[in-house]
């Protein structure tokens, strides 16, 4: 055999030595990525803050999260995995390398306490619903609405009345937070959408400055029960206002007499009695604050309310739609609609 043919059969073995390399390397590498069979235990890894990918990369080695540190760090290089993030997380052992990727990526699950405020509520309603939280007490929540350390930039100087000024909304809350931080979270986040529906450039002819477009808003939230009536109940707000009438807002006497959170409650003749700068029948103009907490849209009806020359409205369905009148007339109409209707 010549010399040149020995020399090609050397590289025709090399080769194949060499391609049989890279096919167990690819297997290697993919067995690395993604084991066989259901992940393992769910281990707690800390991933330090400023760690780079080896040193992690170690790290889920030594907690058996990944066999090899050298195959995931090829994972990354070769991968569009986008920035690791500190922090505790619960990973599973033989994890393919994609998941841990993407769990890393993500970041460390946080463990909240999560909270919804309906519209609508008083302070005290809402803070039996923060006392549902562990560890958390209304009174303890009261107690820092009252303390002023908080306060709205609505707020009129020298108040510590926060009625009205936390935003109804679903938060969450992490463990740690105590009542002042949930209700410094609430009020910043009032003050805020308040100023996203336009309450500080609030017009209607200078009727009112924005704390008592707030308190409109607190009355429409309380007195419409429908999406579509509530810029018409605040335009029949205004409009009594330009009149020099009295606004007559059952809402507002049911605040008076601390009965807020009854359903279907009635305002009688004699509740029209009540002695309190709250109600309606008896003192004229806004009420001295909010009666409730409005939420975004009774916000937006009370800087933008619907055009018209409505004065009256009564409630005419179960459902709580309201029919409205311009006149007198109109309304006893529509009284009368209510009667039939068994709703009044």
């Amino acid at each position: 055999m010549s010399g040149g043919r020995k020399a090609l059969i050397a590289l025709a073995v090399v080769a194949v030595l060499g391609l049989g390399a890279v096919a167990a390397g690819a297997l290697w590498f993919r067995s690395q990525s993604n084991p066989s069979g259901p992940p393992g235990e769910a281990v707690a890894v800390e991933v330090p803050q400023g760690a780079s990918v080896q040193r992690i990369a170690s790290i889920l080695e030594d907690e058996g999260i990944i066999e090899s540190a050298t195959a995931f760090r090829i994972y990354v290089r070769t991968n569009d995995v986008g920035e690791f993030q500190s922090g505790e997380y619960e990973l599973r052992r033989r994890s393919s390398f994609a998941d841990v990727a993407l769990a890393l990526e993500k970041g460390p699950k946080v463990d909240f306490d999560r909270l919804t405020v309906p519209e609508g509520l008083v302070l005290k309603q809402i803070a039996e619903r923060v006392a549902t939280l562990p560890g958390r007490s209304a009174e303890a929540f009261l107690a820092a609405a009252g303390s002023g350390e908080v306060r709205s930039r609505y707020q009129p100087a020298g108040s510590t009345n926060l009625e009205g000024l936390v935003f109804p909304d679903t938060y969450n809350f992490a463990k740690d937070d105590d009542e002042l931080e949930i209700l410094r979270r609430m009020v910043s986040t009032f003050d805020a959408k308040a100023a996203e529906a336009g309450i500080d450039d609030v017009g209607q002819g200078g009727l009112v400055d924005p704390y008592q477009a707030i308190v409109v808003a607190s009355l429409v939230e309380r007195e419409a029960k429908l999406a579509d009536e509530r810029g018409m109940v605040a335009r029949v707000i205004y409009n009594r206002l330009r009149k020099g009438m009295l606004l007559q807002v059952d809402a507002s006497v049911i605040y008076a007499l601390g009965r807020t959170g009854e359903r279907g409650l009635r305002v009688l003749f004699e509740d029209l009695e009540v002695d309190s700068p709250y109600n309606t029948y008896k003192v004229e103009g806004v009420p001295p604050g909010p009666i409730a907490a409005p939420g975004l849209a009774a916000l937006e009806a009370a800087v933008r309310p619907t055009p018209g020359d409505w004065l009256y409205y009564v409630v005419v369905a179960a459902d709580g739609r309201h029919a409205f009148g311009s006149t007198p007339a109109e309304h006893s109409r529509n009284i009368a609609e209510a009667e039939r209707a068994g709703v009044r």
